[in-house]
């Protein structure tokens, strides 16, 4: 008798669902991940079901180890959660389905990871130089030395400042943000809305055409 287990029913959408996991396991570099890790989440999400460590495994063909690794890199990340069963002691996985709250994390991470050291390792080394300069005197050479940094700090401050604004825990400060940009007119382009605008007069001349015929 066949097993009845999700992952070895033939899927309607089995196709699709593949297709997906590889693309968006191809793009775990770009957020920082391992390809392994990346096609753990789409999977989770692309099916919207929860799946315990079995299940993932025999779907992705990969060890009990790297699904075990890459489960517990997505509960840190805070977009997979635990799920239970009534009567099954498995632990099963779950992933987040709101797509903006994903990105929040993959940004939030992306930023304590990468961001966040950087400007520790900056913040040193303007320190550092501002104690050469009360040792040995100012100089031209360290006054543009001195700015350079300046500048690199002002921008990766403020660059973490609008980070910390757009990916709050639960706000909707990134969609909000993105949802304002795509609105903006291109620089050299027509104006958003400019076409339609012009179609809506049009209409608008055409009626009074009419009214007055």
């Amino acid at each position: 008798m066949a097993s009845e287990a999700p992952i070895s029913d033939p899927h309607p959408r089995e196709e699709d669902i593949r297709r997906f996991v590889e693309a968006w396991g191809r793009m775990g570099s770009v957020w920082g991940i391992s390809r392994t890790m990346a096609e753990v989440h789409a999977l989770l999400y692309i099916t919207g079901e929860p799946l315990c460590a079995d299940d993932i495994m025999d779907r992705l063909a990969i060890s009990r180890g790297n699904a075990s690794m890459s489960l517990r890199g997505l509960l840190d990340w805070g977009i997979v959660s635990r799920a239970h069963r009534r009567g099954d002691r498995k632990d099963y996985f779950v992933a987040e389905q709101d797509v903006w709250a994903i990105f929040r994390a993959i940004v939030r991470e992306r930023k304590k990871r990468e961001v966040d050291p950087l400007l520790a390792s900056l913040h040193e080394l303007r320190d550092h130089t501002r104690e050469a300069q009360r040792e040995s005197g100012r100089s031209g050479k360290a006054d543009d030395i001195d700015g350079r940094l300046d500048e690199m700090l002002e921008f990766f401050e403020m660059a973490s400042t609008l980070a910390e604004r757009f990916i709050g825990p639960s706000g909707p400060g990134l969609r909000f943000a993105a949802t304002m940009l795509s609105k903006a007119p291109l620089p050299g382009g027509p104006k958003r809305g400019a076409r339609g605008g012009a179609r809506k007069a049009a209409q608008r001349s055409g009626r009074v055409a009419e009214d007055g015929a």
